[in-house]
């Protein structure tokens, strides 16, 4: 992956990456991959070192989020007359749309913050006998940033799939809600390690309700064109006593099978979480159970 650094504030690009995968870097001799000069001196840092990748990866996904939020922001909606109201619906999802792309990219900056804050605090990283809890909790940390990343990646493009008309409401909904459940996994992975009372955790608590406002409107939104449509859907009756029994039965079919897909899309999606469950680190499992 490569990093934009240019689209970072100036106060974290001094920081330490983990920037073994560059050839110019790959040169230098092990274990000091890479040289910061973040008080003045040079310090040596192991590229290994899980708080090293943690912040590494926390930097790596707001980029990813802000490329993803430059996308949305090409957008426009479909050229149609003005008397149709849908138009205005297209304009508040990708509103909505943006606002959660900049309140991830904030909530990443800020876990990426109170990292550095728990590093300089002593509280990961100094001790080696918690090398091992170091190691798991920077882990729990960089799979919470990637799944907020992913889940913002995929809400950006069903925004922009359903103002090209190729995407329906509950996939925005769907989107948005698991943005929500990612943002609450990061700041879960924070809180194991972090002093609540701290500014760094203030700000990232402030940041992920920022997230969630946003995607509370992105689903009241879509929640709302959805049920406009529904209200416009008009079913005309037959009057004959035949036609009327046949459309009862047909309806009565259609409940039926949608009810049967509505069950095995519930299983569907119980095994993949019960799947991605195996995976999550101990204290993102915790918090699930």
């Amino acid at each position: 992956m490569e990093l934009d650094f240019s689209v970072l504030p100036e106060t974290q690009r001094g920081y330490p990456l983990h920037l073994s995968n560059v050839p110019c870097v790959l040169s230098l001799s092990p274990p000091c991959s890479f040289l910061a000069a973040s008080d003045g001196g040079s310090e040596c840092v192991d590229p290994e070192d899980p708080t090293v990748i943690a912040e590494t990866e926390l930097l790596g996904a707001a980029a990813s989020i802000e490329a993803a939020a430059k996308k949305l922001e090409q957008l426009k909606p479909r050229a149609k007359p003005k008397a149709d109201e849908t138009l205005d619906f297209e304009e508040q999802i990708l509103e909505a749309a943006k606002s959660i792309a900049a309140a991830t990219s904030a909530l990443v900056k800020s876990a990426s913050a109170a990292q550095r804050e728990l590093v300089a605090q002593g509280k990961v990283g100094s001790n080696q006998a918690n090398a091992v809890d170091d190691g798991q909790w920077s882990q729990g940390l960089i799979s919470a940033a990637r799944m907020v990343a992913a889940a913002t990646s995929n809400l950006c493009e069903a925004a922009n799939a359903s103002v090209q008309g190729h995407a329906s409401e509950e996939k925005l909904i769907s989107s948005a809600k698991q943005v929500a459940a990612s943002t609450a996994q990061l700041l879960v992975a924070c809180k194991v390690k972090a002093d609540q009372d701290s500014e760094a955790m203030r700000r990232l608590q402030v940041a992920g309700n920022a997230v969630k406002r946003a995607s509370d409107n992105l689903v009241k939104a879509a929640q709302k064109a959805a049920f406009d449509k529904t209200e416009d859907d008009s079913v005309v009756v037959k009057t004959k006593f035949v036609g009327g029994i046949a459309q009862i039965i047909a309806a009565q079919e259609e409940m039926l099978r949608k009810e049967r897909e509505l069950e095995e899309a519930r299983k569907k999606l119980a095994q993949i979480r019960q799947q991605q469950y195996k995976f999550l680190p101990s204290e993102l499992r915790e918090d699930e159970g």
